[in-house]
């Protein structure tokens, strides 16, 4: 019997509520989670879900493109079986950029793929590892805000901490050396730069950071400035992670190249499962470790990040806490975390709970 095939693709967008701001880079706020829900029919009646999550500083997406590029790829899709891999990524591959709406259109494929087999992506997708280690995005905010929202996160099972970093320096040392007192090395701690620092003060900036206890650095250059990376990177000042540098494939064989990088952080908000799978594994061949970040996801899109993170080519902590930072979610069970780690295996039964959705549309 021939495997069902597309049928219908639509957006469903939604409105998440958020414990604060999160503030990150020079100027980048968010303060609620204003995403679509992508939603993938087979013919059989099979339905496939994800969540794109629109960044417009990071992506220049908003939840009207990621809608548009949905209707835009539709008809193209209507009538290809679920399990003609080729033929959906080609038609993914017919628009450019827009990342977060093809990655979210990827995954969503992949679950309809996974259910249409009688199974789940827990069935398609898990690497060898049923736990994985957990970090949390600490943002941008006046110091006491910060500390604040460490402790509480920390007492809700997170063991790492992704600080946010760029605006002052001097004020985010005290703030990592604050955490650091406050945690001693319980807590494993790294920085974010958001590609805010230059040539001229990035070696001082690491070298701090690096003698303040932090075990790498995201993006602390522009990804415009290629060799002054890949000149940073070879001093050997602090491990580099590569973010924004590496979106997609092509970006990773460029960074490869020039070996600007130690830590590849995919991200399947933006890659999906099948570029990020290729991805993680293009990095491991060349040496690279690598780890899973969020776009601030919710939970849906959190469960998507949880299953790549157990893959083998994964080796550091990854963005999997954000829902503490979310006032609600659209899941029928809550993400719990324990002494740093999430338990993935544990997580079969946890999916959308359509009251949820209905409540939370926009």
């Amino acid at each position: 019997m021939s495997a069902p095939a597309v049928t219908r693709v639509e957006g469903l967008p939604y409105r998440l509520p958020l414990k604060g701001t999160l503030a990150w880079g020079a100027h980048s706020t968010l303060s609620a989670a204003e995403h679509v829900l992508v939603r993938v029919t087979l013919d059989d009646g099979t339905v496939g879900v994800a969540e794109a999550p629109p960044r417009p500083t990071i992506y220049g997406e908003t939840p009207e493109s990621v809608l548009a590029i949905l209707r835009l790829l539709e008809p193209a899709l209507r009538g290809v079986s679920i399990d003609d891999e080729a033929a959906l990524n080609r038609v993914r591959g017919r628009v450019a950029n827009n990342h977060t709406a093809r990655g979210a259109l990827d995954m969503a494929l992949w679950d309809a793929r996974a259910r249409a087999r009688g199974g789940s992506l827990f069935d398609l997708l898990p690497g060898p590892r049923s736990r994985v280690r957990v970090s949390f995005i600490l943002g941008i905010a006046p110091p006491a805000e910060m500390l604040a929202e460490a402790e509480r996160v920390v007492g809700a099972g997170v063991r790492c901490l992704k600080v946010k970093v760029g605006r002052d320096h001097a004020r985010d040392l005290e703030v990592i050396r604050e955490l650091r007192r406050t945690f001693g090395e319980e807590v494993e701690l790294y920085a974010d730069s958001n590609e805010t620092l230059t040539p001229e003060t990035a070696p001082a900036a690491l070298a701090a950071m690096r003698d303040a206890g932090l075990s790498y650095v995201e993006e602390p250059l522009p990804v415009r400035d290629l060799r002054a990376r890949a000149e940073l990177r070879a001093r050997g000042l602090l491990p580099i992670v590569a973010d924004d540098s590496c979106l997609t494939p092509a970006d990773l064989t460029r960074e490869l190249d020039f070996d600007t990088f130690d830590i590849l952080n995919v991200k399947t908000a933006r890659n999906g499962f099948t570029d990020g799978l290729a991805m993680l594994r293009a990095a491991a061949r060349r040496g690279k470790r690598g780890m899973v970040g969020s776009q601030a996801s919710t939970g849906l899109g959190t469960l998507h990040a949880a299953l790549l993170s157990t893959q083998a080519e994964v080796t550091e902590p990854c963005e999997l806490s954000f829902v503490l930072k979310l006032g609600d979610d659209l899941l029928n069970l809550p993400l719990t975390f324990r002494d740093g780690w999430l338990d993935v295996a544990s997580l079969r039964e946890h999916a959308l709970n359509p009251a949820q959705v209905e409540r939370y549309r926009l």
